[in-house]
């Protein structure tokens, strides 16, 4: 797989402090082999975790540079632990290396925090260079999933939908559920697409309809158009 990074400084040679990587995997096998490969590549492995919850604490504990993170895992998985460290320690970057080749998930991950996506089949020997990329900024993704990102932007609507004030009372969850609301996505609809339980869909729906003081899903996607048709015109004027 050919990663897309920026080109900043394609011969790796630089004069600062090495990389400090934590690794997130529940195959102990695995954490293995990605430790000796980047620890060989002079990246300083500073611990390892087994699962979403570990990642996250100890992304607390020791402030790493890049956490490298499997998404299938057990208990918080690696999606979820994006998502906590996005919100409580956004200088953290996260790099999602999961067996899983499907740039929607991959999308998915990036919605939830993370600078990168990689299937495990990429080559080991790529993964310092993106994770030095990571680290310096850069976004971590194949060229196909490059391709879809700018197809999206391209499909977007001129009305605005999909664009989200800067400030909001909604979290970024409830403002995916707000979006698949606007696309007319039933309670089940929205738990498929977000992989969660239907009551925890009508949970953030509640929360969506008091926070911006409505009655009614329908009155949610109105105030919604509002909001955009706002950010829109202020773009105009700008």
């Amino acid at each position: 797989m050919d990663v897309a990074l920026a080109s900043a400084d394609q011969d790796g040679l630089r004069d600062e402090e090495p990389l400090r990587v934590i690794v997130a995997d529940d195959d102990a096998l695995a954490r293995r082999m990605l430790r000796d490969v980047l620890q060989a590549a002079g990246i300083v492995v500073i611990a390892e975790a087994s699962g979403g919850r570990e990642a996250v604490e100890l992304s607390h504990f020791y402030k790493p540079d890049v956490v490298i993170m499997d998404l299938v895992m057990p208990g918080i998985d690696g999606l979820a632990a994006t998502r906590q460290l996005a919100a409580k320690a956004p200088g953290v970057k996260v790099v999602i290396l999961t067996s899983s080749d499907d740039d929607d998930i991959g999308i998915m991950t990036l919605r939830a925090g993370a600078v990168g996506f990689l299937s495990k089949s990429v080559g080991l020997d790529a993964l310092p260079r993106a994770l030095r990329g990571a680290r310096d900024g850069e976004a971590v993704v194949s060229r196909r999933m490059t391709m879809k990102l700018v197809e999206a932007l391209r499909r977007q609507r001129e009305d605005g939908a999909g664009l989200r004030p800067i400030r909001s009372p909604l979290t970024s969850r409830e403002w995916e559920v707000l979006d698949l609301l606007c696309q007319g996505a039933s309670t089940d609809d929205v738990a498929a697409a977000l992989v969660l339980s239907a009551e925890t869909v009508r949970s953030h729906v509640k929360n969506v309809l008091r926070k911006l003081d409505v009655r009614s899903r329908r009155e949610a996607v109105e105030a919604a158009q509002r909001m955009r048709q706002g950010l829109l015109a202020d773009e105009l004027a700008a």
